[in-house]
C-alpha cells in the first residue's frame, strides 16, 4: 500500500489508509471529504509563495459510489489560481487490489492568507 503525497505544480496526489467506516463498512464520507479537502489545499499551495497559506472557503463533494478498498487516494488539481481565491477540482478513488474506482468528485474554493507560517502554530 502506498502512503503519503506527491506534489506537482498545481496538483497534489494524496493517499491514506482509512480506519473510519460507517455502519455498512464503507469508508465514512467524513474521511473521504477530509482527504479531498487536503489534496485541494496542498495543490493550491504548490502555486503560492512560502509566506502564504490557504483556508477552505467552501467545497462541494458528490459521493458517486460506496467508498470501498484497501485505501483511498485523492487528487487535487488547481483549475483557476487567483490573487485572493483559488478554485480546485477534487477527485477521490477507492483502491482495491491495485484497481482504482472514482468514488467522489467535487470542487473547492480556497482563500489566500498572506503572512501565515506554514505548519500552523500560534
Amino acid at each position: 500500500m502506498r502512503r503519503g503525497a506527491r506534489c506537482g505544480s498545481g496538483a497534489v496526489y494524496a493517499c491514506a489508509a482509512v480506519d473510519a467506516s460507517q455502519q455498512h463498512g464503507y469508508v465514512h464520507a467524513g474521511a473521504t471529504s477530509a482527504i479531498a479537502d487536503s489534496a485541494g489545499g496542498y495543490a493550491a499551495l504548490t502555486l503560492l509563495p512560502e509566506d502564504t497559506e490557504v483556508l477552505t472557503v467552501e467545497y462541494k463533494l458528490n459521493l458517486l459510489a460506496p467508498a470501498l478498498g484497501d485505501h483511498i487516494e485523492a487528487v487535487g488539481t488547481v483549475l483557476k489560481p487567483g490573487r485572493t481565491l483559488t478554485v480546485c477540482r477534487l477527485d477521490v478513488f477507492g483502491v482495491r487490489e491495485g484497481r482504482s474506482k472514482l468514488i467522489a468528485a467535487g470542487q473547492q474554493t480556497l482563500i489566500r492568507v498572506v503572512g501565515a507560517v506554514r505548519g500552523g502554530g500560534r
